[in-house]
């Protein structure tokens, strides 16, 4: 599932359930109209802090400082692979008032409507990003000949088809 269909269906039910979002990421003008346009879309959603991803290594500590003051249940951290990662993975155990990281790429982007998404048919399909990779060549197209070839060796190499159990009660089209 995409990061952004993801956001989408937890945002709707955080509303009635009074979770709350700090989003963490992209540029300024990004993450505020981020914040404008889910606020727009989902108006009893608390997010509860943001703010841009560009900060100096020095500053670190007074991000998390932020995000544990504001106490979200769920941070959103898109500011791109492999930063993200390593800015989650660094400071998980300082991130005390978070109930959730959630890594996210380019979220905001999409979000803050600066990216558009792959038509439908071609997300339902699983082809989002060979359309990003169509807008976007040299950024990503040596990461997809890199990881997507990977992907699949594993799930051909590491993964077992179901067993009886699993299909049992499933409809199985047998035309």
């Amino acid at each position: 599932m995409a990061t952004t269909d993801l956001f989408h269906d937890i945002a709707k039910r955080a509303e009635t359930q009074g979770t709350t979002f700090y989003l963490l990421g992209a540029t300024d003008a990004v993450i505020e109209q981020s914040v404008r346009r889910t606020r727009a879309l989902y108006p009893r959603l608390r997010i509860v802090g943001y703010r841009c991803g560009y900060f100096a290594i020095e500053q670190e500590a007074e991000v998390v400082a932020e995000i544990n003051a504001a106490r979200p249940d769920i941070l959103w951290v898109g500011m791109g692979a492999p930063r993200e990662q390593e800015f989650a993975m660094r400071n998980r155990a300082q991130l005390s008032g978070v109930g959730i990281i959630k890594t996210s790429g380019g979220l905001f982007d999409f979000l803050s409507g600066k990216n558009r998404r792959a038509p439908d048919w071609m997300q339902s399909i699983g082809l989002e990003w060979a359309f990003r990779t169509f807008l976007e060549p040299q950024r990503l197209a040596g990461r997809y000949l890199l990881t997507n070839p990977h992907a699949a060796f594993l799930l051909l190499t590491r993964t077992r088809p179901p067993g009886p159990l699993a299909l049992r009660g499933a409809k199985i089209d047998t035309r």
